[in-house]
C-alpha cells in the first residue's frame, strides 16, 4: 500500500514482526511442504529398513513391522535425514550496510534468514547461525522452535554496524569456522553478497571457493547472494564519491561519462557472473535476491525451480538396477 512504511523505517521488534506476517502471508503454500524445495535432493522419504545399532540408532526411528517380521531390531531409513539441522552464515559486515531501494542489504539478508527459517521449520528441526561482524564470527547454537527463530532475527536487525576500515573476518575464514563447528551433515545457507575475495584480474577464482567447496562436500549448500542495483550499474548523477564500505577509501567519478557508465556495469556484469561460476563449481545452489526486487516472489520462484528439478531427478533414477535416488 502506497504510504506504508519499508522495513527500515521500523523498530527491530516491528521489523520482525513484518517479516513473520510476509513470510507466512507469501510463502505460505511452501511452508506446508518438505525442506527439500529449498535444495534439488532426494527429500526425506523412506528408503527401506536396516538392522538397529545400538548406541547408534535412535528407537523412534524403530520399523516395528519389519522388526516384528524379522524378529531382529530394524530402524527405518531415509533418503534424507527427517530431523533437518540448518546452519546459516550470514555477511554482517560494511559492505552489507547499503541500500538504494526499499531495503538495505543487510536487511534483505534478514528476510532471507526469514523465510529459510520458516521453510526450515518442523518438528525437531534445529536452526543454528554464524554472523559475521566487526567482533569477529558469532555463534549461535543450534535450537528448535518459532520463538527462538525469532529472536536470531531481533539479534541480527540490532547488530551494530561496522565501522569502514575496520577490521573483519574474511568469508573463506568464515565458512571454515562453520565446517568445523558442524560434524553432522544438513542445510548450510551462506548468505552474503560475496564481494570479499574477488580477484582483481577478474579470472582467478574467488578467495572463499575453495572453502565453499569444502563446505558442499559434508552439507548441502544454498548460497543466497544480496545486491543491490547501484552494484550493477550507475545513474547519471553527475560527480559523485564512491566510499568502499569495506576499506573506507574515497574516490570521486563523473557518472555524466557514458563510456564510464558503461565499463562500469560490464565490470559488475563480470563480477557477478564470476560469482556465479565460482558457487557453481563449489557445488552450492545459488539464490540471488536484489535490493530492488519483490523477494518473497523470487524466494517462491526458486523453491518450485527446485522442487521442479528434485521431480525430474527422480524420474531420472527410476529403473537403475541397485540404484537410491
Amino acid at each position: 500500500m502506497t504510504g506504508d512504511p519499508t522495513l527500515r523505517d521500523l523498530v527491530p521488534e516491528r521489523q520482525v514482526r513484518r517479516l513473520e506476517l510476509t513470510v507466512s502471508r507469501r510463502l505460505d503454500g511452501l511452508l506446508h511442504g518438505q525442506y527439500l524445495g529449498l535444495l534439488p535432493g532426494s527429500g526425506s522419504e523412506i528408503a527401506g529398513s536396516r538392522e538397529y545399532r545400538p548406541g547408534e540408532d535412535e528407537v523412534r526411528r524403530m520399523d516395528w513391522a519389519v522388526t516384528a517380521r524379522t524378529q531382529l531390531p530394524h530402524v527405518r531409513e531415509v533418503d534424507a535425514d527427517r530431523e533437518l539441522s540448518t546452519w546459516l552464515l550470514v555477511d554482517a559486515t560494511p559492505s552489507m550496510d547499503f541500500g538504494t531501494a526499499d531495503l538495505e542489504k543487510r536487511e534483505l539478508a534478514v528476510a532471507a534468514v526469514a523465510a529459510v527459517g520458516f521453510l526450515t521449520a518442523g518438528a525437531g528441526n534445529r536452526l543454528g547461525a554464524y554472523v559475521i561482524g566487526a567482533g569477529g564470527v558469532r555463534r549461535h547454537p543450534a535450537r528448535t522452535g518459532r520463538s527462538y527463530l525469532l529472536g536470531l532475527l531481533r539479534t541480527l536487525l540490532a547488530a551494530p554496524r561496522g565501522a569502514p576500515g575496520g577490521r573483519t573476518p574474511g568469508l573463506a575464514d568464515a565458512i571454515d569456522q562453520l565446517l568445523r563447528g558442524t560434524p553432522r551433515r544438513g542445510l548450510a545457507v551462506v548468505v552474503s553478497d560475496f564481494l570479499d575475495g574477488l580477484p582483481d584480474d577478474g579470472v582467478s577464482p574467488p578467495g572463499w571457493e575453495a572453502a565453499m567447496r569444502r563446505l558442499a562436500v559434508r552439507h548441502q549448500v544454498l548460497a543466497v547472494e544480496i545486491s543491490d542495483p547501484r552494484e550493477w550499474e550507475l545513474p547519471d548523477v553527475g560527480v559523485i564519491t564512491l566510499v568502499d564500505p569495506e576499506t573506507g577509501e574515497r574516490r570521486e567519478v563523473s557518472t555524466g561519462d557514458p563510456r564510464l557508465r558503461d565499463r562500469y556495469a560490464e565490470a559488475a556484469a563480470a563480477q557477478r557472473e564470476l560469482v556465479r561460476r565460482a558457487l557453481r563449481r563449489a557445488g552450492a545452489t545459488h539464490l540471488p535476491l536484489r535490493t530492488d526486487r519483490d523477494w518473497a516472489a523470487d524466494i517462491v520462484r526458486h523453491v518450485h525451480t527446485q522442487r521442479r528439478l528434485t521431480v525430474a531427478g527422480r524420474g531420472h533414477s527410476v529403473g537403475v538396477p541397485g540404484g537410491r535416488r
